[in-house]
């Protein structure tokens, strides 16, 4: 199986610091980081991360009482957290900017989560050079399949069920 995976810092979303599309497969997943200049004054790290899966990324238009999409999903609110929680300790100590991360996922397959993919995305755009991030080192995350461990990127149909 040829799966066609990249990080692509495009021209896109040119106001924010840094922002990377990532794809793997089908799914497609645009990160933003965006940070302020100056420092506040407050005595912890200002980080807001906002990973969102909007139902046209898998083809779905929301009709009926329901137009519009509401508050995010468990999935949303615990990959937002999973993001966080990568990333907030590679930052210095002494880093007090208001810093934002942005996950928004733009074409989902059945095949690949957007939330693994995010999750490298995220770290990618809060890295690179135009980002003026004081991150060096990227995380990454991957899915391991128990029963079959030469895949090390296992995707649904290669996991055992649960």
């Amino acid at each position: 199986m040829d799966v066609r995976s990249f990080l692509k810092q495009e021209k896109i979303a040119k106001q924010a610091n840094g922002a990377v599309v990532a794809r793997y497969g089908d799914t497609v997943v645009l990160v933003t980081a965006c940070m302020d200049s100056r420092a506040n004054d407050k005595d912890f790290l200002p980080l807001t991360v906002d990973y969102r899966e909007n139902t046209y990324s898998a083809g779905k238009i929301p009709g009926g009482f329901f137009k519009r999409e509401g508050r995010p999903s468990e999935k949303e609110i615990l990959t937002s957290r999973l993001i966080d929680r990568q990333m907030r300790p590679l930052f210095p100590e002494a880093w007090r900017n208001e810093t934002q991360v942005v996950a928004l996922v733009l074409s989902a397959d059945s095949e690949n989560d957007p939330d693994v993919i995010a999750v490298t995305a995220a770290s990618a755009a809060a890295t690179f050079p135009i980002s003026r991030s004081p991150l060096r080192s990227p995380p990454c995350a991957l899915v391991c399949s128990k029963e079959n461990w030469s895949s090390i990127r296992a995707s649904r149909s290669r996991r055992p069920a649960c």
